[in-house]
């Protein structure tokens, strides 16, 4: 029995270790980036303060109820007409005041004032999206050039190494006469060099671990190899026209300029009058009692020419935001445009660079075997090791911005999303707390409706 005990916890044991060893994926970063972004918090946060402007524009539909309460102490002295004397008053008083005011006819204001808001609303939602997008390409990055820089760092160990056997072997054959000390010192020098260029990659590779840390909210353990990249189209004519039709950016702008129309007509709106209903109930201490119901209606006969400045100033705003929308969609599609350029940049100098190392490593292996039989110097061997490690270091840089390139195509698209991207885990519900407030409630137990949705949307 306890063999069979023992056996399990060793069994537990080595799944727990397991578990612990298990690398870290580019989804896991991903995830991580999204869930710990405090740059997503802040604009959940503005989607939520555009969704409570809804909120105070239904407001403006209904009844402004009021209570009114006073209470003091007078003292009053008066003269009496043809006499010496004075009349003295004094006491406490009181009195309350409940008024009702309802506008009901305002020629639209309210109900452009609401669609203002909703639209505003929509355009911060394409914000967001934007947002997420830049969160998960700062992941992607980062989780790339960290591996990069650990790959070069491997790099710049081996040639420490190579080197140090380089000047172990010039020593050796300077011993016996075969070589001068200027070989020896060549040597030495192109070691220090290589021990200095350690060092920088080193340090590039701690200022990696930072970005990664502010990307994610935690250094990187043991990365995983790189997956697949996601697709993203045969052509740059496709992956553009999935941009014009799905980016973040033109969706903004697209709803930016159905706000300012909006706000063309509240600016028109605001030049017509308004007609209210008011009715108010006042008790006084002495038993008074005044009720009032009536009918009022304000219009501004000249104001100095504010009214239609304000006007022209709105119609002049919806020029500015076509023409925003127009730009931002030669934005976008630029955007693809140079993205999918840098791919084929990148594809070119990957095949350039196994090119480069085929004919560094055959140079190095035959300058190598040259320098043994004493035909080659020690300076031709360190020339053309060098050349193979420079050709090595760029076939990397070459392949980590391939990736990244792909994702940023994705980016450029718009469809760098947790959605997108399907990484499988709960995303923020933006239609949720909107849901809770458009129609602006004000009893508790819509408040704590609203306390349960934040607790829901991790707030």
């Amino acid at each position: 029995m306890r063999a069979m005990t023992l056996t399990a916890s060793l069994a537990l044991a080595g799944g727990l270790t397991a578990v612990q060893a298990q690398a870290e994926t580019l989804a896991d970063a991903l995830i991580a980036a999204y869930k710990n972004s405090h740059l997503l918090d802040q604009n959940q946060a503005v989607l939520r303060a555009a969704d409570e402007d809804v909120a105070i524009a239904v407001a403006s539909l209904r009844p402004v109820i009021s209570f009114a309460a006073n209470a003091g102490y007078a003292y009053a002295k008066t003269n009496v007409p043809n006499s010496a004397n004075h009349l003295v008053t004094e006491g406490l008083s009181s009195s309350a005041t409940l008024s009702a005011e309802l506008l009901l006819l305002d020629f639209g204001r309210r109900d452009f004032g609401i669609k203002i808001a909703q639209h505003s609303v929509l355009a911060t939602r394409h914000a967001l999206v934007n947002v997420e997008q830049q969160v998960l390409l700062a992941a992607v990055s980062a989780y790339v050039n960290v591996q990069l820089q650990q790959q070069i760092v491997a790099l710049r160990e081996s040639n420490v190494r190579l080197i140090s056997q380089e000047l172990q072997a010039a020593q050796d054959r300077f011993d016996v006469g075969e070589v001068t000390r200027t070989d020896v010192s060549i040597a030495e020098a192109r070691l220090a060099a290589a021990r200095s260029n350690l060092a920088a990659a080193q340090g590039d590779l701690m200022i990696a671990r930072e970005s990664y840390k502010a990307a994610t909210g935690a250094y990187p353990g043991r990365l995983a190899a790189l997956p697949p990249v996601p697709k993203i189209g045969k052509t740059v004519d496709e992956a553009q026209s999935v941009a014009r039709r799905s980016h973040p950016i033109v969706l903004q702008a697209q709803e930016l300029v159905t706000l300012a129309e909006a706000q063309v007509g509240l600016a028109n709106a605001n030049m017509k009058p308004t007609v209210g209903l008011g009715a108010s109930i006042n008790w006084t201490d002495n038993g008074d009692l005044t009720e009032r119901l009536g009918l009022s209606m304000n219009q501004t006969l000249y104001a100095g020419g504010e009214k239609s400045a304000q006007y022209r100033k709105a119609l002049a705003g919806g020029d500015r935001a076509r023409a925003a929308l127009g730009q931002s969609v030669v934005d976008v599609l630029q955007n693809v445009g140079n993205a999918w350029a840098s791919l084929a940049v990148f594809g070119a100098s990957i095949d350039a660079s196994n090119q480069q190392i085929r004919a560094a490593q055959a140079a190095f292996d035959g300058v190598r075997e040259e320098a043994t039989l004493g035909a080659r110097t020690t300076l031709d061997v360190l020339n053309a090791e060098q050349e193979l490690l420079n050709a090595r270091a760029s076939r990397l840089q070459a392949e980590a911005g391939r990736y990244i390139g792909v994702y940023q195509v994705l980016a450029s698209m718009g469809l760098l999303t947790v959605e997108h991207l399907k990484l499988g885990i709960p995303t923020y519900d933006p239609q949720a707390y909107y849901n809770a407030v458009k129609t602006a409630p004000a009893t508790s137990s819509r408040g704590k409706k609203l306390d349960e949705i934040m607790k829901k949307i991790g707030n």
